[in-house]
């Protein structure tokens, strides 16, 4: 016999119901809110008694706001602190331009999201702090003196445990805010997964998991003209072009907009330019503005990509992938917002990102390349990809539609994703490549100093709750056992360890203890005329993830091998053609960076390579980033390397020639604006302090406006203060940066 469940009670709360402090009330009705979704009203009071708290609700369901209601009561009533930890830097800025709202209330907001070797001490001021994962780990490494102030910290977007990459540093973190103090509120916001009571019981707290959405959500699948979604309704559309043109069309006629996901980054591209050509008079387009334009084409090299996405863009498309440049990315879904863009075909990882709603969500792919193999996608993420359809306020319902080319592919593809459920979260952290930072972490800092105290830490852990700690000891055991023999710890009489002065720098420095003695071998066998070696050294350890090799770059770089191989500080591999296989993928990386430092035209690094924008951003950050630490490394290995790698180092972040450092510290002047001054004669500071205004306003690039800047930056009579290395994302606010020489980028953000 079927027993019936009771039902939930129908929450109906206004926000005047709420205890709130002073003044958050009269901010929430002037952004609109004024009565609290089902979901809001069941946790917000939990959540404002300062209980423990996980929060499992859809998409667009306003999870968020439970957050910033307990960090007011937290700031303005109990006088904490908020750090507020999300996975990705594009969401850290969507939180931080959130909580900015409620700055008339007396607040401040800060944002970190780089410079992992620095306790942040400007942090201090700030009321509630914004960070990724990454960030908090490090922060929790430097100890940094005001974390003892802090009352809550939220985690958002907590089911990404799941992820390889950054699941267990989120996992960690929390750990050990878990052993933080008795007082720390930690409210953990989540996806709709089947294991939150899981993560819920793990941090000890109240779980309300609920599927209400704001916008109702229609799942079905397209076979030959139809979506026959699984309520039994069924939907025709007019065909054109193809299925997915077909669904987009129809639903930018109706006054809607879409958003396409595919499984690779061409086809992103493929399509869009494809349909921008097809629009006609469906969508008005972007008028691009000088900022828009600069947005796309960057600061002064201008890309195939960005000349693509400028005409895509204009027809009302846009792509969007990992290839992009942060400010192409972020072009696209400001505009998308608007309503400008009508159609962003992108690949899955915008579904785990910023909050991006759409009409209608067309999911073209259900399988994706991983590791050589068309393996599928998980449920988990075409249930967050579905969860982008149907905009509050905007639309009165959402569809999600995926592709069928048969009948069985058409159950098949019901069953399994719109009707079935998503995978439980499962920790990742039992991989001993995973665990070594952690483990190297947790006695610099102190959490643990001995056998039983890390037993004791890694028991705190959600895979010790979901499994068991023996699962994880011989991982441990084998750990210490390497971080010992490299001499990162030093095991006492009395079995404690203790984190030597180069393990503390390598934990301090955020990167992984195997990096950290490649480097050191690297600085070992350094000789001057090597410059090249350092490169390939920081491109051969685990932090850089190294670029495939295909099919007609093997020559070239086997070329580069016979000529430089005197360059280099390792020897190639021989007798092992899989070793060899990596080394060439690390020199091709190098290779990325050296024609960086040497002012090759974005464009032809672009071509050569089979890369984007975004790549060449990314492997540049990550590059410099580890160019500092050896750096930091070689006053202990190897102080003859200083100057070359602080030299390398700056290059890289500017992309210029030994020449142009001078001229390329000036606010304003990039790499390419550098090069044209110096070609016009102007190679020094004192050359531009000589010159006339006019002189310089001529050259190419210059103008009146950063030619006065120039003067104003070079005309005092002692040496020119010259501008601090900035951020490639100038705009991301709050971007913390360390040292007169240097900007520092995260490892891991891309």
């Amino acid at each position: 016999m079927r027993m019936n469940r009771p039902r939930r009670p129908n929450y109906h709360m206004h926000i005047k119901d709420l205890d709130l402090p002073a003044g958050v009330i009269e901010i929430l009705e002037k952004d609109g809110i004024t009565e609290l979704y089902p979901p809001q009203a069941e946790a917000a009071p939990i959540a404002i008694a300062g209980k423990n708290l996980v929060l499992a609700v859809p998409t667009a369901s306003g999870k968020s706001l439970i957050a910033y209601l307990a960090a007011m009561k937290h700031i303005l009533e109990r006088h904490g602190k908020v750090l507020y930890i999300v996975p990705l830097r594009a969401l850290a800025t969507e939180k931080y331009d959130d909580l900015r709202k409620f700055e008339p209330l007396g607040i401040k907001v800060g944002i970190s999201v780089g410079d992992f070797d620095s306790p942040d001490t400007r942090l201090q001021s700030y009321d509630v702090i914004v960070a990724t994962s990454e960030k908090a780990d490090s922060l929790l490494r430097h100890q940094s003196d005001w974390l003892k102030e802090v009352t809550l910290v939220v985690a958002d977007e907590v089911h990404l445990i799941n992820d390889p990459d950054r699941g267990p540093t989120l996992e960690v973190t929390l750990a050990k805010f878990k052993r933080f103090k008795n007082n720390l509120q930690i409210i953990a916001l989540s996806a709709t997964v089947n294991n939150s009571r899981e993560l819920a019981e793990w941090l000890d707290a109240v779980h309300i998991a609920n599927r209400w959405r704001p916008v109702k959500l229609k799942e079905g699948v397209y076979l030959d003209g139809s979506v026959k979604f699984i309520d039994n309704s069924v939907r025709k559309i007019v065909f054109e072009e193809d299925p997915v043109w077909s669904l987009v069309k129809d639903a930018i006629k109706e006054g809607g907009q879409a958003l396409v996901f595919v499984n690779t980054r061409k086809s992103t591209e493929s399509l869009a330019v494809k349909f921008s050509k097809l629009t006609k008079d469906l969508a008005e387009g972007v008028v691009l503005d000088a900022e828009t334009e600069r947005m796309i084409d960057g600061e002064a090299e201008h890309t195939s990509v960005g000349r693509t996405l400028k005409s895509c863009v204009k027809k009302g498309i846009a792509f969007h992938n990992a290839g992009l440049t942060n400010e192409q990315r972020r072009m696209v879904e400001s505009s998308f917002k608007k309503g400008k863009i009508k159609c962003i075909v992108a690949t899955p990882t915008l579904a785990a990102g910023i909050n991006l709603p759409a009409r209608r969500v067309i999911i073209r792919d259900v399988y994706r390349f991983d590791n050589g193999m068309n393996v599928p996608i998980p449920v988990m993420e075409i249930k967050q990809m579905c969860g982008r359809a149907g905009r509050p306020r905007y639309d009165p319902y959402g569809e999600a539609i995926l592709l069928a080319k048969s009948e069985d592919e058409l159950t098949f593809l019901r069953d399994t994703y719109l009707l079935g459920e998503p995978e439980d979260v499962i920790s990742k952290l039992s991989n001993e490549a995973v665990m070594r930072s952690h483990v190297l972490s947790t006695i610099a800092s102190g959490t643990a100093s001995s056998w039983e105290g890390l037993m004791d830490f890694l028991g705190s852990t959600f895979f010790a709750h979901q499994a068991n700690i023996v699962g994880i000891e011989e991982a441990a055991n084998n750990i210490l056992e390497f971080l010992e023999e490299e001499g990162m710890i030093k095991t006492g009489p009395d079995q404690t360890f203790k984190a030597t002065f180069f393990g503390r720098r390598v934990s301090d420095l955020y990167i992984d203890p195997m990096s950290a003695v490649r480097m050191r071998q690297a600085l070992e066998k350094y000789k001057p005329g090597k410059e090249f070696g350092l490169l390939h050294a920081v491109c051969s350890t685990p932090d850089m993830k190294t670029m495939f090799i295909r099919r007609n770059d093997r020559e070239w770089l086997e070329d580069m091998v016979l000529r430089r191989e005197g360059e280099l500080v390792f020897d190639p591999p021989e007798d092992d053609e899989t070793e060899y296989e990596f080394f060439l993928a690390e020199l091709k990386t190098a290779t990325i960076l050296e024609d960086w430092t040497q002012e090759v035209e974005e464009e032809k690094i672009l071509d050569k390579l089979g890369i984007g924008p975004g790549d060449l951003r990314n492997k540049v950050e990550i590059g410099e980033w580890l160019l500092y630490s050896m750096r930091e490394m070689s006053n202990i290995f190897s102080k003859d390397a200083y100057p070359p790698l602080t030299e390398l180092m700056t290059r890289l972040h500017y992309g210029v020639k030994p020449e142009l450092l001078d001229l390329v510290k000036l606010k304003g002047v990039g790499r390419i604006r550098a090069r044209s001054l110096f070609r016009k004669g102007f190679t020094s500071l004192e050359a531009l302090r000589q010159a006339e205004m006019g002189q310089i306003s001529r050259v190419i690039g210059i103008g009146d406006v950063l030619a006065t800047s120039i003067k104003k930056q070079v005309g005092a009579p002692t040496k020119a203060k010259l501008a601090p290395i900035q951020d490639d994302d100038p705009d991301e606010p709050g971007t913390q940066k360390k040292g007169k020489d240097r900007g520092q980028s995260s490892l891991l953000d891309f």
